[in-house]
């Protein structure tokens, strides 16, 4: 395959324009394309559970692990993919051998967590999240953010595509370089790392979503703090988010325990029943924050009517002090000759002395009783 650098300026521009779509628009659509190394985060051979020395392109680490397995040794390769297109996944797909659902999927992304197989071949689908830091619930206007993370595992290879600026595989590589009796148990002890590595993650953003809850839950029951419905909203949505990131790998987990055992070894299944337990205990956590935050919506709904309530009885309170003098004012402004003490020389200050007093009298009277 052509270099990418050695293609003239022009042609380069119109690549790099069409990275994502698989194509370049213009006479030269046909015969240019994005090569696969744009996409290739990391590609290495492990062999007894230690990586080779040397870079290699994902058809000759291949050809090198198979090398290495005809000598009657363990091998296989692990590439890890960013946001490729169609071509640069189709090009991955026809060295692995990968069916073309599955490639499909992991191209487009969007998907919903799961397990599938084709043939010898398993196919994971994990979303992956993070916490987005804000200063306050009022000014946030996201908190959590997807990705997805694609895992397809063969005898001897394990193909990884990720999706979004977060989640990267490169600490979970290491990690795993560092311990090779888990890199000696095969390509599934990357899937194994991998699942363990986006479920713990999600042990750690409902920790820090339970922070926002409590904040939210204190100002709702503080009296003094006013109340802001729609922050509850931002929460209750990304906690679906959430949850419809979570819940449909329980099952999933679960049934990977009672299946696939010609695939997968016993020492793999252990592990795999960690990550069950805690993707259950993720699912419980999410379950009872969306309960929480029913039960917050209801509870700001009624301080928010308790407060319309208080706040109509001051008005009704002041209504009813300003209706005295409107009233006197009213009556003695019908200019008729013939009207009680309207030519009395005290009647004028004997009328505000009443307004007066009658206003005061009500005012204590509503305080008295918590209206004012």
């Amino acid at each position: 395959m052509a270099s990418f650098r050695a293609l003239p300026p022009s042609l380069v521009k119109q690549a790099s324009r069409a990275r994502g779509l698989g194509h370049v628009e213009g006479p030269d659509a046909s015969r240019i394309h994005v090569p696969v190394s744009q996409s290739v985060v990391d590609c290495g051979v492990y062999c007894d559970g230690t990586r080779l020395p040397g870079k290699y392109t994902h058809a000759a680490a291949l050809n090198k692990a198979r090398e290495i397995e005809a000598e009657g040794r363990s091998a296989f390769v692990w590439i890890g993919l960013h946001e490729p297109d169609e071509h640069q996944m189709q090009a991955v797909a026809d060295v692995f051998c990968l069916h073309p659902l599955a490639v499909e999927d992991a191209v487009h992304a969007h998907q919903r967590p799961k397990i599938e197989r084709y043939d010898k071949t398993l196919f994971l689908v994990l979303k992956t999240v993070t916490y987005v830091p804000h200063e306050s619930m009022n000014n946030a206007r996201q908190i959590v953010e997807t990705g997805e993370v694609m895992i397809f595992v063969g005898s001897d290879f394990v193909v990884t595509v990720r999706h979004g600026e977060h989640g990267g595989l490169a600490g979970v590589r290491k990690h795993l370089e560092e311990t090779p009796e888990a890199l000696s148990l095969g390509p599934y002890s990357v899937m194994h790392a991998i699942a363990d590595h986006v479920v713990d993650s999600y042990l750690d953003v409902t920790d820090l979503i339970e922070h926002d809850i409590d904040a939210m839950e204190e100002d709702i029951f503080s009296p003094l703090a006013q109340t802001n419905i729609e922050c509850i909203y931002l929460l209750k949505r990304e906690v679906v988010e959430l949850r419809r990131a979570v819940s449909p790998l329980v099952p999933d987990l679960l049934r990977l325990g009672s299946e696939h055992d010609d695939l997968i070894n016993v020492e793999i299944r252990r592990y795999m029943r960690d990550v069950l337990d805690h993707a259950k205990k993720v699912s419980e956590r999410i379950a009872s924050y969306d309960e929480l935050l029913s039960s917050l919506v209801q509870a700001a709904l009624g301080k928010v009517a308790m407060q319309q309530n208080v706040d109509m009885r001051k008005i009704s309170a002041w209504v009813a002090i300003a209706a005295v003098p409107t009233a006197l004012a009213g009556i003695y402004g019908m200019n008729f000759d013939h009207m009680p003490e309207l030519h009395w020389t005290f009647g004028y200050p004997l009328v505000l002395f009443v307004m007066a007093a009658v206003c005061t009298l009500l005012y204590r009277n509503f305080r008295r009783n918590n209206w004012l």
